[in-house]
């Protein structure tokens, strides 16, 4: 067990930022903006952390908290680094209001929930949660709303997800990670596309939809700026020949559709139930080489064949 303390703030400074021989120690932490404190087997954080008024960057991921630190006079932080550790509930993040970079990715997190104070959050990074068998990562409504005007990068990769309607409402991403899910609708990504007018990178690698036809292809033309895609660039050159392509495969299935009412609907729901009329062959035909054929005065005469 490992609990953060003045000792070991003090040592997970950079080289650029050391002790003055005239300050004391707490003139010292307080004017710290960098920690470093990745990698300390650090269970604990306790309350000298408050002490770093000044802070602004905090480094403590692959460590063994098993919840996130209470930082209420830590309220300067913009980027705070929490991955894999151990942590269950999104949780004391309502005095960082000045938030951009939130990163949480490889914990026990099953619901994305708690974000209702960081309206100015930038980046989310909540890959590969550690979750309970059958089970896929949750969004909190709220949550979602509170950061859909700022948000622009995201990361829900590997979180058994098979729909990102809920994500929906994040009108302002310009990135998306969402590979090694259970996506599989195309109909459903191209509606969310739809609501993302800004994106520009994403990433669904390791989907069933990626096994579709033509994936690729059907993906830029539904996201219309979309400059990279599974960590390929994508051309303006293939961007355009895709979107003619798309284009006159719709101007040809509306021409087919157009047809279709006019040969078919003309004919038969314009109201009259008169049949088409039946063309005529060119050929006369000779009654007597028709089998069976009686003409009229024939049987008159003939008197149906008595004499």
């Amino acid at each position: 067990m490992v609990k953060l303390t003045i000792d070991l703030i003090a040592r997970g400074t950079s080289g650029y930022t050391k002790k003055k021989r005239d300050e004391t120690m707490q003139q010292y932490l307080k004017r710290l903006t960098h920690l470093y404190l990745e990698d300390k087997g650090i269970d604990e954080v306790g309350d000298d952390l408050s002490l770093c008024r000044n802070l602004s960057v905090l480094y403590l991921y692959d460590n063994e908290l098993a919840q996130m630190p209470c930082l209420n006079q830590n309220q300067n932080i913009t980027m705070l680094y929490l991955q894999n550790n151990h942590i269950s509930k999104v949780e004391n993040l309502a005095p960082l209001f000045k938030l951009t970079k939130l990163y949480l990715g490889g914990n026990q997190l099953t619901v994305i929930e708690g974000l209702e104070k960081l309206q100015h959050l930038q980046e989310l990074h909540v890959e590969n949660q550690k979750l309970p068998p059958g089970e896929k990562l949750l969004f909190d409504p709220r949550s979602l709303k509170a950061i859909s005007g700022s948000l622009q990068v995201l990361n829900v990769s590997g979180n058994n997800l098979d729909s990102l309607r809920d994500l929906e409402c994040l009108r302002n991403l310009v990135q998306l990670m969402a590979s090694d899910n259970e996506l599989g609708d195309m109909k459903e990504l191209a509606h969310v596309l739809g609501q993302w007018p800004f994106l520009q990178r994403l990433e669904l690698m390791g989907n069933p939809l990626c096994h579709k036809a033509k994936y690729k292809d059907r993906v830029i033309v539904m996201a219309k700026n979309l400059d990279s895609l599974d960590g390929k660039g994508i051309s303006d050159t293939a961007k355009q020949f895709l979107r003619n392509w798309h284009a006159n495969k719709e101007t040809q299935k509306k021409r087919k559709d157009d047809l279709f009412r006019r040969g078919t609907f003309a004919e038969f729901g314009s109201g009259s139930h008169e049949l088409p009329p039946v063309r005529e062959s060119g050929r006369v035909l000779n009654s007597a080489t028709i089998p069976g054929y009686m003409m009229p005065e024939n049987i008159i005469k003939g008197g149906l064949g008595i004499r």
